[in-house]
């Protein structure tokens, strides 16, 4: 399976702080934003990456993660000129995709929680063995920001809507996907909306409608932040610094994780953290010793 990033647009919401950089290489508490949407298709053990983002911001995800192989992953990076719709990054990424299973986990969503790691490893191989697609449902009190999922009295979902006025449920779908290698041919067939966007949630409902539409909630454990906001931002890195200081592990480490996956040797991640004259250098190397 392959993963994508979805880093474009123009970050309005955060105006002036992305007036010229991409928020999702703003810091959250002690990293950049994309490490952790990074972070999550490196759990799902997804080393072929794909980043989505503006003319401008390309050259800067190419400086900080050049081709992945610090990293034991393999990075590949294309333009999406203008802010077309989610469900664009399969448009845009076909030639990467070739056919394959792949996840697509937005710039600026934040996933935490017990278990989580194996939640996305299941995800992937369910799709990747037997096709069709797979999303999550996540409870929050006010769905009309979001594509909204609508449930059987069996809890099969029966309905996806976007931003509606009067959700039927309070269950969101989160920026995180996986789909057969039918996606990009589908994506293709979309017409756009009426705000001019080929969205992420009509690619769905036609897995839905074909009966081929998974969706997992994701329990009271678990915790999904939406960084687009300024107050968003400030919360999810109050979140990530809490973690931290008080368990002492890392929050979206990518070292550790592609270290923990064998992708990396104790070598390699002992270079890595000499590089860091900071906490995380040191963090990196009681990782390294075994911590």
């Amino acid at each position: 399976m392959k993963g994508i990033i979805l880093a474009g647009g123009a970050g309005t919401r955060l105006y002036p702080l992305t007036k010229t950089v991409s928020k999702q290489l703003l810091p959250l508490y002690d990293k950049p934003m994309i490490y952790y949407p990074l972070s999550v298709l490196m759990l799902a053990r997804i080393r072929e990456v794909l980043i989505i983002s503006t003319p401008r911001d390309i050259p800067l995800f190419k400086e900080l993660f050049g081709s992945g192989e610090e990293l034991g992953v393999v990075f590949s990076y294309a333009v999406q000129e203008s802010p077309r719709g989610l469900a664009d990054a399969f448009i845009v990424g076909e030639k990467f995709i070739a056919g394959e299973s792949c996840a697509m986990v937005l710039g600026d969503n934040i996933f935490y929680g017990r278990g989580f790691s194996g939640i996305l490893k299941a995800s992937a191989e369910k799709v990747s063995q037997k096709g069709g697609a797979l999303v999550f449902a996540y409870y929050v009190k006010d769905p009309g920001a979001y594509g909204v999922i609508e449930f059987d009295r069996n809890g099969k979902g029966i309905s996806i809507e976007e931003k509606p006025s009067s959700p039927k449920s309070h269950y969101a779908v989160p920026g995180l996907y996986f789909y057969d290698g039918r996606a990009s041919g589908i994506a293709k067939t979309i017409a756009p909306s009426a705000r001019g966007e080929i969205e992420i949630t009509a690619l769905n409902n036609v897995y839905l409608e074909q009966g081929r539409l998974s969706v997992e909630a994701l329990g009271r454990g678990m915790a999904w932040l939406d960084t687009g906001s300024c107050d968003g931002l400030l919360e999810a890195s109050n979140f990530v610094a809490a973690i931290q200081k008080r368990q002492g592990m890392y929050v979206s480490c990518i070292e550790e994780i592609a270290f923990s996956n064998g992708w990396i040797s104790k070598e390699r991640l002992l270079k890595l953290a000499g590089s860091y004259k900071t906490d995380y250098g040191d963090y990196l190397r009681y990782i390294a010793e075994g911590g």
